[in-house]
């Protein structure tokens, strides 16, 4: 049968890790989520106290993502190379320091600083907790180790903006970033229990590879988030995009002849690995645009925000069961690669299926997609990362749960602005201009909703094919692993 048991495995820990281990790994990646779908409840608060909108108010939230997709694979190699505890209680520190920044802060501009940091050690907190896990447990254990993170990456995701709306109504802006920072420094303290592991690396640091994938992804990021208000065709964009992918060019030549890369080749060589890491992002693709964007539409239909959650409920409930679900079907045989191919199905037809979306029934169009996607991201959770785990050596675990933070990081930061920027610029077309795309937040009028309605549909075409595309990637690549895998035995 195909499992995860004719994959080759690291040996096993030797030792038995701390029973503070996993529970601090896991209130970490909960903060982390909470942190990445909380914080926008914040915005109108912060730009009421500091007088402040536009791009300023928004970089609270993009600066965060940003920082958090550039550094994850840095932060994965560098807990490989000094030592994955070291690494993540340094960002558990420095994920507070950003928060406790950003409550005591006189401006937006240095809330936007704050937040960027924070986003780094987001990103040490996420790669590191993932590496203490892999080096940690083994098996079906490991198994479930990973499942739970993705059901506490799915928990703070989907717990994140009503968490935060309690606190900010309890105690203002500024002292729910406070409550942030008191968990982030208890997450701190308790990682000093872990076992501490770290890879025989050897070579110097590759400072050169660390610079250019920073400066790549963060002019990428750049040209994508500004280009709806700026225009695509304006200079700074043109620049900063031709730029970006100069410099992400130069990554690849620069891992290829360094003696300890950021991102090893071999790793990105490891076809199954690899298929894995991309199913991740095809599911990652598929849900958060979905999540960020469908409220707003059904608020425009008419719902309260009240009612506009509650039906959210049908995508990221979900999300909270099926990982545990997915990953104990696994540790009793289940082939794991029948699953994600299930799961890939369901978020490629849930995308499409919401082409169907319409005004006057809103919530029942989207009853069915809105399952089938978060049941499909749910199983990606619940088995992806342990997947993928199983397929690296000991000493490139750190390395490997970077990058498939880093592609998670970047799929929800690039996901959300060409999501965005699709459904503005769609708007445009119809309307001639983007100001009225404002006014459909709190019911809107008929020929503004069926404006909104169509750029929905247009976008969830691109969104569905592309996830559908990818799919068909994913499943050669995992396919054609196990292939070789048996032809070898």
């Amino acid at each position: 049968m195909d499992t995860a048991t004719d994959m080759p495995h690291p040996p096993p820990a030797v030792d038995r890790p701390s029973p503070l281990t996993l529970p601090v790994v896991l209130v970490g990646v909960v903060l982390v989520a909470m942190s990445i779908s909380g914080t926008a409840v914040a915005l109108p608060s912060i730009g009421r106290d500091l007088d402040t909108s536009g791009a300023p108010l928004s970089w609270v939230v993009a600066g965060y993502n940003l920082a958090f997709a550039a550094m994850t694979l840095i932060a994965g190699s560098a807990a490989d190379r000094i030592g994955r505890r070291r690494v993540f209680v340094v960002a558990a520190l420095v994920f507070a320091a950003g928060f406790l920044v950003t409550a005591l802060s006189p401006s937006i501009i240095v809330i936007d600083v704050a937040r960027i940091a924070s986003g780094a050690g987001g990103a040490g907190i996420m790669a590191a907790g993932g590496a203490i896990l892999a080096s940690s447990y083994d098996g079906a254990a490991r198994n479930r180790a990973f499942a739970l993170m993705g059901t506490m990456a799915g928990i703070g995701i989907a717990i994140g903006p009503t968490l935060s709306g309690l606190l900010i109504d309890a105690t203002g802006w500024r002292g729910g970033f406070v409550a942030f920072t008191v968990v982030s420094l208890l997450v701190a303290l308790g990682a000093t229990r872990a076992r501490e592991s770290r890879a025989n690396v050897s070579g110097p640091v590759d400072w050169a590879g660390s610079a250019l994938f920073v400066a790549s992804l963060s002019l990428l990021m750049f040209a994508l988030l500004e280009a709806p208000t700026l225009g695509w065709l304006h200079p700074g964009i043109l620049i900063t995009g031709i730029a970006g992918l100069v410099a992400l060019v130069l990554f690849g030549v620069v891992q290829r002849r360094s003696p300890a890369p950021v991102l090893a080749p071999a790793l990105v060589a490891n076809r199954g690995f690899l298929g894995w890491s991309l199913a991740t992002l095809t599911t990652s693709i598929g849900f958060l645009g979905v999540l960020v964007f469908l409220p707003t539409y059904l608020q425009a239909a008419g719902l309260s925000p009240s009612a506009a959650g509650v039906a959210m409920l049908l995508l990221t409930a979900p999300v909270l069961i099926v990982p545990m679900v997915a990953v104990t079907l696994v540790n009793k045989g289940v082939s794991a690669r029948l699953l994600i191919t299930i799961a890939l199905v369901l978020v490629v037809a849930g995308n499409l299926w919401l082409m169907v979306l319409n005004a006057d029934h809103a919530v029942a169009a989207v009853t069915a997609p809105l399952v089938m996607i978060g049941v499909g991201m749910g199983a990606s959770f619940g088995i992806t990362d342990g997947q993928a785990m199983a397929l690296v050596p000991a000493n490139a675990v750190g390395m490997a749960a970077g990058f498939l933070n880093t592609l998670r990081g970047t799929a929800e930061a690039l996901v959300i602005a060409a999501f965005s920027a699709s459904l503005v610029g769609l708007l445009a077309t119809k309307f001639g201009d983007t100001s009225r795309a404002g006014r459909l937040t709190s019911g809107a009028e008929a020929e503004e909703l069926n404006a909104f309605t169509w750029s929905w549909h247009l976008t969830q075409l691109g969104v569905g094919l592309l996830c559908l595309v990818l799919s068909v990637v994913v499943v050669a690549l995992i396919r054609g692993r196990a292939a070789r895998s048996r032809s070898t035995t």
